[in-house]
């Protein structure tokens, strides 16, 4: 498939939309072409900043972006031209910002999702609710996961990811398109299993977190973690995805670093939840989304309709309901009939 890569728009100012940015910017010019980034944010201080100083002070406050990237708070601007559009804005949002933004679409885009979220009342996946809004094939719609913690890959710490597309040569494309030296792409077609292991792994990440405020040990967030991904891996399978992407970077590689992360959102969230915060607080001292505490319930509704058992991701939606104490948690965990490991 080809496209211009030599124009892409970042819709979204947040962390990891500007730490994207940086890697796009960095993988051009470690391939040693040229390349304008533009970033579209909602606040004009960001974007001024972004422009002025090269900086994104209230996400990243250390990091110095590269001049190629600029910002705007006017989408049409951004989007203008664009071969390529990265997607990084809270999932619950999606949906009506892309009936917005459809009509400014340049013909034959590639559309690249950073999301990992289910949308509520329909149980969407993000590459879901693109294909269907912008009216494009799934072919042009890909998908970024992995264990990708924004603040160190901004300190350019080196990570692997995956680039997810049902069309392979679209993966490999974009894959090309963001490896820069300290940034590792694979790719992958199983576009479902790549997906849910995000959404997933942010309600386990919110489990091992309340686990960690009540003062539980490390053998108990070792066991959430790996019965968790359990969990993650019936769903996913239930859909069609494959059990081989749950044991790599974009299953068992981001359900690690979520869960054992300081740096990650939902495991802060957490643990603000199991050291006796309700849910209104921990919202009030996040700056930035926890996809989890959102998602977990269209996880848990989707679990239902498919016959896939949850316990963990059922007792993570009892607590953000309120139907369950964070004291009570801990038992409900691993609360299965006793069976083989074996058997997911």
């Amino acid at each position: 498939m080809t496209h211009s890569q030599s124009v892409i728009a970042v819709l979204g100012a947040g962390s990891w939309g500007t730490t994207f940015a940086k890697v796009l910017a960095d993988a051009a010019a470690a391939a040693g072409s040229e390349r304008s980034i533009r970033i579209w944010g909602r606040r004009a201080e960001v974007v001024e900043q972004i422009n002025t100083k090269h900086r994104n002070e209230q996400y990243l406050k250390d990091t110095e972006l590269p001049t190629c990237i600029t910002a705007s708070t006017d989408v049409a601007e951004v989007l203008d031209g664009a071969g390529i559009v990265i997607l990084a804005v809270p999932a619950q949002s999606l949906r009506p910002q892309l009936r917005e933004w459809k009509p400014l679409l340049a013909p034959g885009v590639v559309v690249v999702s950073l999301m990992k979220g289910l949308e509520l009342g329909t149980d969407a996946r993000m590459s879901e609710v693109i294909a269907e809004e912008f009216d494009i094939p799934a072919a042009r719609v890909a998908v970024v996961s992995g264990p990708n913690l924004a603040m160190e890959i901004a300190r350019e710490e080196p990570t692997a990811s995956v680039v997810a597309c049902s069309d392979e040569a679209t993966a490999v494309s974009i894959a090309v398109c963001c490896t820069a030296p300290y940034f590792r792409p694979y790719t992958s077609t199983d576009v479902v299993g790549v997906e849910i292991g995000g959404i997933v792994k942010n309600v386990i990440a919110l489990a091992v977190g309340i686990c960690e405020g009540r003062q539980m040990g490390d053998n108990t967030k070792a066991s959430v973690i790996t019965r968790g991904l359990a969990e993650t891996s019936r769903l996913a399978l239930a859909l069609g995805g494959q059990a081989h992407t749950m044991a790599g970077l974009a299953g068992l590689g981001d359900l690690v670093a979520t869960c054992s992360s300081p740096l990650s959102r939902n495991h802060t969230a957490g643990r603000l939840l199991g050291e006796g915060l309700t849910l209104e607080q921990v919202t009030e001292r996040m700056t930035q989304t926890a996809e989890g505490i959102k998602s977990g319930h269209a996880v848990h509704e989707l679990a239902g309709k498919l016959g896939v058992e949850m316990p963990i991701t059922a007792a993570v939606v009892a607590v953000l309901e309120g139907k369950m104490s964070v004291d009570d948690l801990g038992p409900r965990l691993l609360a299965r009939a006793l069976k083989s490991e074996g058997d997911y």
